[in-house]
C-alpha cells in the first residue's frame, strides 16, 4: 500500500468486469444496431481461400484431394525455426516470436501425397495449366482485371506451416467489384497460390502438422475494408463463395474454403481472424474482435492517465520458495515440488486493468495468458493473479506477494510457474505485451473459437514479406486465351438470383441452391420439361430433407437426380413421385430406377382408375365424418389424402384435386 494510505476495501474483479464492459458501451451480437457499430467505427474486409478441384497439386504432380489420418505416413521430417537478417538489416517481428517459442515442427509425409517438392529438396514443376485457368475462369467472374502476365511470387509463412518457410503464390486478377443487397464491395485482387500444412497438435514446444494438403491449389479472393457491420461481412463470404461454387471446379466440404476475417474499430488497427471454417461464425467473431479493440483503447487511456513516463515503466519480478514465503496456492507449491522455478510480478500501476472486459467471459489477463501460451509454453493453470477471473488469488497471498514485491495498491500482483527454460521469454513476453497496452491494439493474427471468441496465434508479418520466385519463369496470358475463357464462365449470381424469382422459386431456397451449387442442374430438369420452380421447390427442400436426414453413398453425384427425371420423362410418370423415390437413389445409387420404383411398391393407374373410387372415399367420408366443418375444402382434402399416394407419379396432383372438386359439387 501506499505510504500513509488507508486500507482499501477487497477488491473484486468481477465486479470491475462488469463495470468496465457497460463503460465501454459493450452490447451483444444480438442487442447491436448500425449505430452502435458506427460510434466505435467498425470496419472490416475479407481474405476468401477456395481450394480447386483439381487431379493434381499446383506445382508438383502428386495428386490433390487425397488426405489421410493423422497416424498414416511413411516418414517424419523435422525442423526448427531460425530468424535471419534481411536485406536491410531486420528482423522481422513473426520470424522472431517464433524462434522465442522455442518449436520443434515436425511434418508427417504420406508418399501417396508428397514428394520431394514439398519437403524443399527440388524445385517447382510448371504451374498447375487446369488450376490455372480455373483459377482465371473465377478472377473472370469475379469483373477482375485479368493480369497481362503471370509473376509467381514467395510469401513468407513463418509459423512452420509450410517447409519451404514461403508459399509460391501469384496474382491473376485486381480491381473488381461485387454487388451486395445494399451496396457493392471492392475485390482488391485474387491470387492462385498453394495450401499449407494441416495442424494435427501444437503442445508446449512440439507442433505437428501433416503434408497431405500442401501444395494444393487454391485461391484467395481479397475484398477491401468497406464492410460496416458484420452482417455486410458475412453476406460479402457467402455472395465470394456462392460465386465460386457456381463454376463447378471448387471443392466443397470441411476445410475446402476458409476465411480471414481483418477487423479495426475506430482508433484501432487491422487485427486478422484467421481461418475462420464457417461463414456463420463470421458475424459474432468480428463483433467481439471490434469490441475487444474498443476495451482496449479504454484500457490505454486509463494507463495514459495512471502512468507519466511510460518509456521507463516496467515490470518488477522475483523467484520464490512458495512455501517459505507462506503462499497458500496448492498448484504452486506442487509445480515448484516437480522442479518449476515459480516466479511473483508486480506490474505497477495496473490495478483494475488485468480484469478489464475485453471479450465475452475474457479481460486483459486474457492477453497476458494467451501470448504466454503461445511464445513461451507456459498455459494456465500455471499463470495466476489478483484479478483472475476464474482463479483469482487468495486475499492472503496477494497480501503476501505484494509485501514481498513491494507493491502499492494501484498495482496488480501475477504469479507464474514453469521450466527454467521458458521463464526468461515469460517474463519478457509480459512485459512486451503489457507495454503495447500503452499503445492500443497490436497487430496481431488470432484465432477463432467456436463461441465468437479469439485467442493470440502470432503477430502479423511484416508489410516486406513477398519476392520473386527465382524457379518459376514469367507466363503470358494472350487476350485471346482470355476472351476463350470469358465465354465459358457461368452466369453471374445477380443474375441466378433474377433466374430463381423468375422461376417462382421460394427464396428460402436461395441460400442452399447457391451454397450447393444447384442452378445447373436445375436448367437440366428445365430443359426436361419440368417447371423451375418444381425443380428448385424439390432441391430446395426435398434434397435438403433428405441431406440432413440420411447418410449418402460416396457414388451419389447430383447428375444422378437428373438421370431420374430423364427415366420419369421416357415413362410418362408424372415428377411428383420423385419425391418418394430419392431417399433410396441417395442411399443406392446405383440401382436402377425400375427397381427402386418396385421397392416403393409403385403401380402404375390411369386417371380413370384413380378417380374410380371419389364417389365410395366421398360417400365413407360422410359416414366417418372426419372432421367438424361445412367447408368445401374439407372433404376434397380428405380424399386427397386417400389417394395421394397412389397418384404420386400417375397424374397430376392439381388435376386430380379438379376432379374430385366436381365430384363433391355435384
Amino acid at each position: 500500500m501506499k505510504k500513509g494510505s488507508s486500507p482499501s476495501k477487497k477488491f473484486d474483479p468481477h465486479k470491475n468486469y462488469h463495470a468496465t464492459m457497460k463503460s465501454i458501451g459493450y452490447v451483444t451480437r444480438k442487442k447491436a444496431t448500425a449505430e452502435d457499430y458506427t460510434r466505435i467505427g467498425f470496419k472490416s474486409g475479407l481474405e476468401v481461400h477456395q481450394q480447386l478441384k483439381t487431379k493434381k497439386k499446383l506445382f508438383c504432380r502428386c495428386p490433390a484431394g487425397i488426405f489421410h489420418d493423422s497416424n498414416d505416413y511413411h516418414a517424419e521430417l523435422i525442423r526448427h525455426m531460425r530468424p535471419t537478417l534481411s536485406e536491410m538489416g531486420e528482423y522481422d517481428g513473426t520470424a522472431l516470436m517464433e524462434f522465442k517459442t522455442r518449436k520443434e515442427i515436425t511434418y508427417r509425409i504420406n508418399n501417396k501425397t508428397t514428394c520431394t517438392y514439398e519437403i524443399d529438396d527440388t524445385p517447382p514443376f510448371p504451374i498447375n495449366r487446369e488450376a490455372l485457368e480455373y483459377a482465371l475462369e473465377i478472377s473472370l467472374l469475379s469483373k477482375l482485371n485479368i493480369v497481362g502476365e503471370v509473376h509467381i511470387t514467395r510469401k513468407q509463412y513463418l509459423d512452420g506451416s509450410i517447409p519451404t518457410g514461403f508459399q509460391r503464390t501469384a496474382i491473376l486478377g485486381v480491381e473488381g467489384r461485387i454487388q451486395l443487397k445494399n451496396k457493392s464491395i471492392g475485390l482488391i485482387q485474387l491470387s492462385i497460390e498453394e495450401d499449407a500444412c494441416r495442424e494435427i497438435s501444437d503442445i508446449g514446444h512440439q507442433r505437428i502438422y501433416k503434408t497431405d494438403r500442401l501444395g494444393m491449389p487454391l485461391i484467395e479472393t481479397v475484398t477491401h475494408p468497406e464492410c460496416f457491420t458484420p452482417d455486410e461481412l458475412r453476406e460479402a463470404g457467402e455472395y465470394i463463395r456462392f460465386l465460386n461454387r457456381s463454376t463447378g471446379k471448387v471443392r466443397t466440404g470441411m476445410g475446402a474454403a476458409r476465411q480471414d476475417t481483418n477487423v479495426s474499430c475506430e482508433g484501432g488497427t487491422r487485427v486478422e481472424i484467421k481461418g475462420v471454417s464457417h461463414i456463420r461464425w463470421i458475424p459474432e467473431l468480428s463483433h467481439n474482435e471490434c469490441f475487444r479493440q474498443w476495451a482496449l483503447l479504454n484500457i490505454r487511456k486509463l494507463l495514459l492517465e495512471r502512468v507519466k513516463n511510460t518509456a521507463s515503466w516496467s515490470i518488477k519480478h522475483i523467484e520464490i520458495d512458495p512455501r517459505d514465503a507462506g503462499l497458500e496456492d496448492e498448484l504452486a507449491i506442487s509445480y515448484f515440488d516437480e522442479g518449476y522455478k515459480v516466479i511473483a510480478i508486480n506490474i505497477p500501476q495496473f490495478k483494475g486493468i488485468l480484469s478489464h472486459f475485453t471479450q465475452p467471459g475474457k479481460s486483459f489477463t486474457n492477453e497476458l495468458s494467451d501470448r504466454l501460451k503461445v511464445i513461451a509454453g507456459v498455459e494456465k493453470p500455471n499463470i495466476t493473479s489478483s484479478e483472475d477471473l476464474d482463479a483469482p488469488l487468495c486475499t492472503n497471498d496477494i497480501n503476501t506477494l505484494s509485501a514481498i514485491l513491494k507493491a502499492t495498491d494501484d498495482d496488480a500482483v501475477v504469479l507464474i510457474w514453469g521450466l527454467a527454460d521458458d521463464i526468461p521469454t515469460a517474463l519478457e513476453t509480459i512485459q512486451e505485451r503489457c507495454k503495447m497496452a500503452f499503445e492500443g491494439v497490436p497487430r496481431e493474427t488470432r484465432r477463432p473459437l467456436e463461441d465468437g471468441t479469439t485467442l493470440f496465434e502470432r503477430v502479423l508479418p511484416g508489410a516486406d514479406r513477398m519476392y520473386p520466385d527465382t524457379d518459376s519463369a514469367p507466363i503470358p496470358l494472350e487476350e485471346s486465351y482470355i476472351d476463350m475463357l470469358r465465354k465459358r464462365i457461368p452466369m453471374d449470381i445477380a443474375d441466378r438470383y433474377k433466374q430463381m424469382k423468375d422461376w417462382k422459386i421460394p427464396s428460402d431456397t436461395y441460400t442452399y441452391l447457391l451454397k450447393k451449387n444447384l442452378i445447373p442442374v436445375i436448367e437440366q430438369l428445365v430443359k426436361l420439361g419440368v417447371t423451375g420452380r418444381f425443380a428448385g421447390t424439390f432441391l430446395g427442400h426435398t434434397l435438403k430433407y433428405v441431406e440432413g436426414k440420411i447418410e449418402k453413398h460416396n457414388d451419389f453425384t447430383y447428375n444422378r437426380i437428373v438421370e431420374m427425371f430423364e427415366f420419369l420423362n421416357k415413362q410418362k410418370l408424372q415428377p411428383s413421385i420423385a419425391k418418394l423415390m430419392l431417399p433410396t437413389i441417395y442411399q443406392h445409387p446405383n440401382m436402377d430406377f425400375e427397381s427402386v420404383l418396385t421397392s416403393l411398391n409403385f403401380k402404375r393407374k390411369s386417371k380413370d382408375e384413380l378417380i374410380a373410387p371419389v364417389d365410395y372415399l366421398l360417400e365413407k367420408f360422410r359416414e366417418i365424418k372426419v372432421s367438424k366443418g361445412d367447408s368445401h375444402e374439407i372433404p376434397v382434402n380428405w380424399v386427397m389424402g386417400q389417394l395421394n399416394r397412389q397418384a404420386l407419379g400417375n397424374v397430376d396432383l392439381k388435376e386430380l384435386r379438379k376432379n374430385i372438386e366436381k365430384k363433391v359439387g355435384k
